[in-house]
């Protein structure tokens, strides 16, 4: 995770973004990235990236890369704002001994925000066709040995993978199925049984309810309905809800504010 030291939103490169420039509460934002953290650390170890000046966004560190065993794959932003994190990230990651597998400059690939281990399958979800290139999903195969399914997404509100959907423990996943393309969606279903399926309506969309931490069994969201909430609960999962309203109007919460780095190969 990476401390909202210097987070708001100064500029819009994605729809959550427009008319918040400059209406971020930065004490709030404090409080909430605290509670998430504070709610993970009963369950997990965390591990902090320093926040950099002029990089608001480096909070989202799911978008810092990938990992797989010792191997990342460090993210190249496709958004000029953003491109000022790379080297930061990187440092950090060779400060711990991780491999940073090469990766073309050209090639937009933005970590964990746009390619998600299903552990269950197992397989990688990469989203594509508003940040990550097309030309991702093959070289992530190379890299990693592991198979890939690229995901077309179609709402620029779901603009990132993460944003809607979550692989959860047993095999389960939940989903917004409005944010895919028809060809993906039918991809998806062929893959993950009626039964393991955990499709959202857009009210829990969007308040980002599949930009969820799972950790066992149980699911870290910024909001849920109890409808949802408790459908999870019949397949077995406990939703904890923790408000990150401040990150949403950046278009990130529980999700896009950590990285996972342990994801044994």
């Amino acid at each position: 995770m990476c401390p909202p030291d210097h987070y708001g939103v100064d500029y819009v490169i994605n729809p959550w973004m427009a008319g918040q420039c400059g209406k971020t509460d930065a004490a709030l934002a404090m409080r909430q990235w605290e509670g998430l953290k504070d709610a993970l650390s009963a369950y997990a170890d965390i591990t902090l990236v320093p926040a950099q000046p002029k990089l608001p966004d480096m909070v989202f560190t799911a978008n810092a890369g990938i990992v797989l065993g010792n191997t990342v794959v460090v993210s190249r932003f496709r958004n000029v704002e953003r491109q000022g994190e790379e080297p930061h990230f990187k440092e950090w990651f060779d400060s711990y001994g991780f491999d940073c597998a090469d990766w073309a400059q050209e090639v937009p690939f933005e970590g964990a925000g746009d390619a998600l281990w299903d552990r269950a399958l197992p397989l990688l979800w990469i989203g594509s066709g508003f940040r990550s290139d097309q030309a991702a999903p093959a070289l992530l195969e190379k890299i990693y040995g592991r198979r890939v399914v690229p995901m077309k997404l179609v709402d620029p509100r779901f603009y990132h993978l993460d944003t809607c959907l979550c692989p959860l423990p047993r095999g389960y996943l939940m989903y917004y199925p409005a944010a895919f393309a028809a060809e993906s969606l039918a991809e998806l279903e062929s893959l993950v049984p009626a039964d393991k399926r955990i499709a959202v309506e857009a009210e829990d969309a969007a308040h980002f309810a599949c930009n969820a931490v799972d950790l066992d069994d149980r699911v870290f969201m910024n909001g849920a309905s109890e409808s949802l909430q408790n459908r999870l609960k019949s397949a077995g999962f406990n939703a904890i809800l923790t408000p990150l309203t401040e990150f949403l109007k950046a278009g990130g919460t529980a999700k896009c504010l950590t990285l996972k780095l342990v994801e044994k190969e």
